[in-house]
């Protein structure tokens, strides 16, 4: 798919752009099915791993480090009681799916790959692209928790920062079941700026303050919704500041993104994710 150069102005100057109708339906429903598949197959066991944006809090595990290179499942927070039980069936109790469905599953990968990607990824610059991780985003009914603000160039970062979102709708994002919010603009300028550095060493992670600009106000006018429909492909850059909030509404907001570097960058080796020569980093 090529871009207009309006298009790419617009995501130049704003850090992010919608592109409605991207994936058909039928795509979405495929993925969907699939998803759903590998959380009705999963068994954690004695395990209860658990996903939170939380990260100077968050206890960080081996299940969780060790995800890189596989297809791996983690709970809501929400979605156990106050004696660890969970309160909610398994299927509504799953927070995401990740983190290398885009190569390991047939499924996630036809979705991943193809020329209109390939398209949209030169258009913005990436030469030569670099799927590091794949995420599928449930945002549950009732429990679907808040990711606080944050940038994706703190969990991949390289010299130069190249990390591309691509962030896809499979069911309409609103305001009722927490849709994106991003600062437009907020990736370039004084407020463009790596402000934490997700970092990683042997068994250890952890989150490492790195600048002091202050996030968006939440009674301020610096961000804005981004409701868009199902289908539609959302890309941002690597320093745009975004969250969504808690999804308290009866409607799930399954979302599936993935992460892009170029590899004429340097991928930095205290980023968590690392890749071997097992399962080799690729392209669309």
């Amino acid at each position: 798919m090529k871009l207009s150069s309006a298009q790419q102005d617009r995501y130049a100057d704003e850090g992010f752009l919608v592109i409605p109708g991207f994936k058909p339906a039928a795509d979405i429903a495929a993925l969907r099915e699939r998803a759903l598949r590998i959380v009705d197959a999963f068994d954690p066991g004695e395990q209860r791993p658990v996903f939170t944006t939380e990260e100077q809090q968050r206890h960080v595990d081996d299940y969780f480090l060790d995800s890189g290179d596989q297809v791996r499942c983690f709970f809501e927070e929400e979605a156990f009681d106050a004696e660890g039980q969970l309160c909610v069936p398994k299927e509504l109790a799953i927070n995401k799916i990740g983190h290398a469905m885009h190569d390991l599953d047939p499924v996630f990968s036809a979705f991943s790959k193809g020329e209109a990607l390939r398209g949209v990824a030169a258009a913005l610059g990436l030469a030569r692209p670099q799927v590091w991780q794949s995420m599928f985003i449930f945002k549950q009914p009732g429990i679907g928790g808040e990711v606080r603000w944050h940038q994706d160039a703190s969990f991949f970062d390289s010299d130069p920062i190249t990390v591309t979102t691509f962030w896809f709708a499979l069911e309409d994002a609103t305001l009722r079941n927490g849709c994106l919010w991003a600062e437009p603009g907020g990736h370039r300028g004084a407020r463009g700026v790596l402000r934490e550095r997700f970092v990683r060493h042997g068994r250890q992670a952890w989150m490492e303050q790195v600048d002091a600009t202050p996030w968006p106000a939440a009674d301020s006018q610096q961000a804005i919704p981004l409701e868009v429909e199902a289908g539609s492909l959302v890309v941002f850059h690597g320093l745009l500041p975004h969250y969504s909030a808690a999804n308290r509404s009866d409607k799930s907001r399954h979302a599936y993104t993935l992460h892009v570097t170029d590899a004429a960058s340097a991928y930095s080796p205290r980023n968590w994710l690392q890749r071997g020569a097992a399962l080799p980093v690729r392209g669309f």
